[in-house]
């Protein structure tokens, strides 16, 4: 079953890239305390991920901050290794990139995306969420392929 706004941020281990390798998290380090912004990504180096999605929260970093953001997450169900390499190359370096590379934080948050029938496995559904302290207070869920709902602007006039 899908979260909804009201529900706590599943717990679950992911992965981010550290200055010596791979380092776990968990969400309870990504959210406690904190006020957070997530925009899930069905693959890194896809098209509306490259070419929209990532690029508008790097572009509205400064701004989303503005408005009492503490962090801001991009999560995808790659490797660290990926979401490293993706970061760097987007200027994504204000952003935290973090690997969901067994689905668990995605099967957990009820959004998985059967991606099999284009060779990229089980994937997130694109999304963007504000949760406070681990609360869900926003859910931005697109349907099918669309990118209409979780975008930085999107996130922006909820905030």
């Amino acid at each position: 079953m899908t979260v909804k706004v009201g529900d706590r941020v599943p717990e679950a281990k992911m992965t981010i890239m550290s200055a010596q390798g791979p380092q776990d998290i968990t969400t309870s380090e990504i959210f406690s305390g904190k006020k957070v912004v997530v925009f899930a990504v069905p693959g890194a180096y896809t098209p509306t991920c490259s070419n929209a999605h990532l690029p508008g929260f790097v572009a509205k970093a400064d701004k989303i901050r503005a408005a009492g953001v503490d962090r801001i997450v991009c999560l995808a169900v790659n490797d660290a290794f990926v979401m490293d390499a993706w970061g760097k190359s987007q200027n994504a370096e204000d952003l935290m990139m973090v690997a969901d590379g067994n689905g668990d934080f995605t099967k957990a948050m009820g959004v998985e995306l059967d991606g099999t029938g284009f060779g990229m496995g089980t994937r997130s559904v694109r999304y963007s969420l504000i949760a406070e302290d681990g609360k869900i207070t926003v859910l931005n869920l697109e349907k099918g392929g669309a990118f209409e709902v979780s975008s930085a602007e999107a996130i922006l006039e909820s905030l």
